[in-house]
């Protein structure tokens, strides 16, 4: 029961870890585009008062050129369009030099609205307010086409931050006569279409809408609307910006700021270069938000929040250079998603806790007989494999369970008897294995030195079978002062494989007392065992003839692998192209020859040596031999026992414990001339 309690509370422990995460996620992802949709709003708000002013500079353009005539009457013209839009501060019709000759080289009817309210009229432009060297006038009649200026201060004042619509004038032959220009106080955006804060130092003041704060009490918070509180909340304490494509604040809360301070200056005061990013951004006319290497939004240390990190959204205003940005603190995001996650997570974690509490309840009842079962178990692990078992009245699982496992015990009970006979009959598989064994390594020899009389010859040589019987053979003894050897490996392993390694060997013997041409001998076993090879198996196999008076050694060599010579080098015996024993019944086999002069080393393999594998079935391989070779050859320890015994060690260092997966036999032959 308390595993399955732990493994209750993990799971709901894991389970909650994830609804947390999931609806964490969830409503950061809607927070994100809520404020998304702020910032479209905002753009839109902005979008449409500049349209407004737009529309009522363009549908005046007919009127002023259909009276550019009447100099006086484009005064009223310029009354009108103040009147009538309430979002224009000011607007004046600037003539190029002496278009009214009797009026001067300056004339330019103007109409603005102080904060008085009624709009007022008059003519602008002398020497000195010289409009027709100022560089606005001169871009605008290069330009011929209406845009919006680059913010500007309001010169009767210096203080007042506008941005003018500009609207170049034809006359009847198209020539441009006149530049009109429509001004918007930046005042006005600020608050009118952007909610936000106004704040100094650490003491922030909140506005809505048209309701900014002046220079009034900085040091409380005023929330005008409360409706609009309700609806937003805490999110109040975003707010937006707008900058031009140079970085020029336009609208900003900080009235200090507009047209007096630079976006990338301001960027620079932060080590990370995100700020810098995001203003490129902008400024190049693009849409979005910070992303993280992950492509999801991300928050960073922003220098216009005293390095708060907050999230920034940004979009540009059409038919504009001017981009809003939505500057919004992290926690205002991040805290109301961990806030309903953790909600979330309580109501989840009562929830499981309860049905964890139910649940145990209901197991532990139903699970009781199971601690019944559990003890007539412990019997039958005892041996008691006829130890009764409850009764379950219940037609449920456990009941299905107590079944099996009554069918469970009578299986076991015909298992162990099966299990008896089948111990018994492989043993004695065994031991006849065993027998066999000892009976093939009786075949081959096993003393050495085998001569030890002699001082013109030592052999030494090794079997290991890869199971209990193999099917190499090695095998060598003196005839006539000649010495007769071969080795062999017949093909597959195991009993068959002994069986036809026994026979191979006896041929050998018996071939050999009466014939000494080595081909002789090999054509003799090919045909012995071709004979009745039913079983289609065959024997590679090398056998030599060595003079021990002349020293010269004739050979025969049956698909078995070249042996080496090893005297001053190093090197592979030279062996024709014949077929293994038993393939081909007429085959007809070379015999080949070489004298050894002076002091050498026969050494003879079967391929468990070349061929052994590791534990990733790399072989051994010919030139891992041939190595090991010379390495004695160089240390002047070429005798048979040593050379063999080298190359065990080596193959069994190289295969690191690995399965043998073939027979291994070795056979090495030192010959020493009697004029040696």
């Amino acid at each position: 029961m308390r595993r399955i309690g732990l493994a209750q509370l993990i799971v709901m422990g894991l389970a909650s870890y994830l609804i947390y995460i999931m609806s964490n996620h969830l409503v950061k992802d809607e927070e994100t585009k809520l404020y998304q949709s702020y910032l479209k709003t905002a753009n839109q708000g902005v979008s449409r008062m500049l349209s407004d002013v737009q529309m009522s500079a363009i549908n005046r353009v007919d009127e002023i050129q259909d009276h550019l005539g009447e100099p006086d009457c484009l005064t009223d013209i310029m009354r009108r369009i103040v009147e009538t839009n309430p979002r224009i501060r000011s607007c004046g019709l600037s003539f190029v030099d002496n278009y009214f000759p009797k009026k001067g080289h300056w004339f330019c009817p103007y109409a603005v609205r102080p904060d008085s309210g009624a709009v007022e009229t008059r003519i602008v432009g002398d020497a000195h307010q010289d409009y027709l060297k100022a560089e606005w006038f001169l871009e605008a009649l290069a330009a011929d086409s209406a845009y919006w200026s680059k913010p500007f201060f309001d010169a009767a004042d210096s203080v007042t931050p506008l941005t003018a619509f500009i609207v170049p004038i034809h006359d009847k032959k198209g020539k441009t006569v006149a530049i009109l220009g429509a001004d918007l106080k930046l005042d006005m955006i600020k608050g009118h279409e952007l909610g936000g804060i106004d704040y100094n130092g650490d003491s922030v003041k909140l506005y809505i809408g048209d309701n900014q704060p002046s220079d009034g009490d900085i040091n409380s918070v005023d929330v005008i609307d409360e409706d609009l509180w309700k609806e937003r909340g805490f999110r109040l304490f975003s707010y937006n910006f707008i900058i031009d494509s140079d970085g020029t604040f336009i609208a900003h809360p900080d009235r200090n700021i507009i047209l007096k301070k630079n976006y990338f200056e301001l960027a620079k005061s932060t080590k990370d270069t995100i700020d810098d990013h995001i203003g490129r951004q902008m400024a190049a006319g693009k849409n979005g938000t910070y992303l993280d290497e992950r492509g999801r939004i991300a928050h960073f240390d922003f220098f216009d929040q005293d390095m708060t990190n907050s999230y920034v959204f940004f979009s540009h205003i059409a038919h504009t250079t001017w981009s809003i940005g939505l500057v919004v603190p992290r926690f205002m995001i991040d805290g109301f998603a961990l806030g309903i996650g953790i909600a979330f997570l309580f109501l989840i974690g009562l929830g499981l806790l309860a049905g964890r509490i139910v649940g145990r309840f209901v197991i532990k009842r139903m699970v009781r007989p199971l601690s019944k079962l559990a003890d007539s178990a412990n019997e039958v692990a005892k041996g008691n494999f006829n130890a009764p078992l409850p009764t379950i009245k219940h037609n449920d699982e456990i009941k299905l369970l107590r079944d099996s496992f009554m069918g469970m015990q009578q299986s076991l009970t015909d298992y162990i008897g099966e299990l008896k006979e089948t111990t018994a009959s492989k043993a004695a598989i065994e031991n006849e294995l065993k027998v066999a064994h000892d009976i093939q390594m009786s075949m081959l020899p096993k003393t050495f030195p085998p001569y030890p009389e002699r001082d013109d010859v030592d052999i030494y040589g090794t079997l290991t079978p890869a199971k209990d019987v193999g099917g190499d053979l090695f095998d060598f003894y003196i005839r006539d002062e000649k010495l007769f050897f071969c080795i062999g490996d017949v093909s597959g392993k195991g009993v068959p494989a002994s069986l036809v390694m026994a026979m191979a060997r006896s041929l050998f013997r018996n071939v050999s007392l009466h014939v000494s041409e080595p081909n002789v001998i090999v054509k003799a076993l090919n045909a012995a065992v071709a004979e009745s090879n039913e079983t289609n198996m065959f024997v590679t196999l090398f056998l030599g003839v060595l003079d021990l008076k002349t020293g010269v050694l004739q050979y025969c060599n049956a698909g078995h692998n070249s042996p080496l010579l090893l005297d001053e080098k190093v090197r592979t015996l030279a062996c024709d192209a014949n077929v293994p024993i038993g393939v081909i019944d007429e085959w007809s086999f070379s015999r080949q020859e070489i004298q050894l002069d002076k002091p050498a080393t026969i050494f003879l393999f079967t391929d468990g040596l070349n061929e052994a594998e590791d534990h990733i079935h790399a072989q051994f391989g010919d030139q891992r031999i041939i190595q090991v070779a010379e390495s004695q050859v160089a240390k002047g320890l070429n005798e048979p026992a040593v050379v063999v015994s080298e190359m065990a060690q080596a193959v069994h260092h190289f295969v690191n414990g690995a399965e043998q997966s073939d027979d291994l036999t070795m056979l090495a032959i030192k010959y020493i001339p009697n004029n040696g």
